[in-house]
């Protein structure tokens, strides 16, 4: 499994009865979680607990008040986060350990190659917490997402860094209307990710579903790798695609190139015990260029 665990503004304090319970910086939230399907004792303490609703969705119940957002960091990166309506704050904590994986990539290339550009390609890129960490790195980055919010956020989240001078594109699109267009264009990338939903709608209505698109998207993106190319990264929530489904996607779609292919689960350590919380699964291919 891949683990995040170099986090200290974040920590998972307890999990279980299908909930977690988390810290932000200094406030606790209770939010519900389906993998954690084994007990766990009631809180004692929570700031913030998000109740679903039996009709769908749900609401946060406040046990004092929060600021609106606050910020949180992970190294050299800070994040705004706040409390949404759809129990999500905005980030996603166990993603760190991709953001590692992908940063050592673009500065081993910056060590070989000095002054030569590492472009990256960030699909369904959401609040930018990817983008924020190969900017850091020294990458160029096309941050797409068909959210005009999230986008904003993502902007945001940048400036916070203290990274809004670095070379980021933001695009608010379809992301496969937009990796067809930039085929037309001949652009090409030394890295690429994405992190597509399970199921959604673009910017136009356009119905996305991760069991039909996720491999015409990959195969389409495939063909925007340059030949210094290295890393292509999915991620996945979506519990009933094992991490062997994202391996064969990769293997398919990459199988000729060489480099290596590897896909496993990711978590989060649940501070005080053993326990390890599964955060859905990534497949990597990569290889030192």
């Amino acid at each position: 499994m891949y683990l995040a665990n170099g986090w200290k503004d974040f920590e998972i304090l307890n999990a279980g009865n299908g909930e977690k319970l988390e810290r932000w910086g200094d406030v606790v939230l209770l939010r519900p979680d389906p993998q954690a399907i084994w007990p766990m004792k009631a809180p004692e303490y929570c700031d913030a607990h998000y109740i679903r609703s039996h009709s769908g969705g749900g609401e946060w119940d406040f046990k004092r008040r929060l600021p609106e957002s606050w910020t949180i960091g992970y190294r050299e990166l800070r994040f705004i986060v706040r409390p949404t309506g759809f129990k999500h704050t905005g980030l996603f904590p166990e993603q760190a350990v991709n953001w590692d994986f992908m940063s050592g990539i673009v500065e081993r290339f910056h060590q070989k190659h000095p002054g030569e550009p590492f472009r990256v390609l960030n699909l369904f890129a959401y609040t930018g917490g990817a983008t924020l960490a190969l900017a850091g790195a020294g990458a160029e980055v096309v941050h797409v997402d068909a959210a005009k919010g999230m986008v904003a956020w993502a902007k945001s989240n940048l400036a916070e860094s203290g990274l809004a001078d670095r070379p980021v594109r933001f695009i608010i699109d379809d992301c496969l209307k937009f990796v067809q267009r930039e085929k037309r264009r001949g652009r090409e990338y030394e890295g690429i990710l994405m992190d597509p939903p399970s199921y959604g709608r673009g910017p136009t209505g356009e119905m996305w579903r991760i069991e039909e698109g996720l491999f015409p998207l990959v195969s389409e993106a495939c063909d925007l790798l340059s030949k210094n190319a290295g890393f292509f990264l999915i991620n996945s929530y979506t519990t009933g695609l094992a991490p062997a489904v994202v391996k064969n996607v990769l293997k398919v779609a990459l199988g000729n190139r060489g480099g290596r292919i590897e896909a496993d689960e990711i978590g989060l350590p649940v501070s005080g015990g053993e326990l390890i919380l599964p955060c859905g699964c990534t497949g990597r291919w990569w290889r030192e260029v």
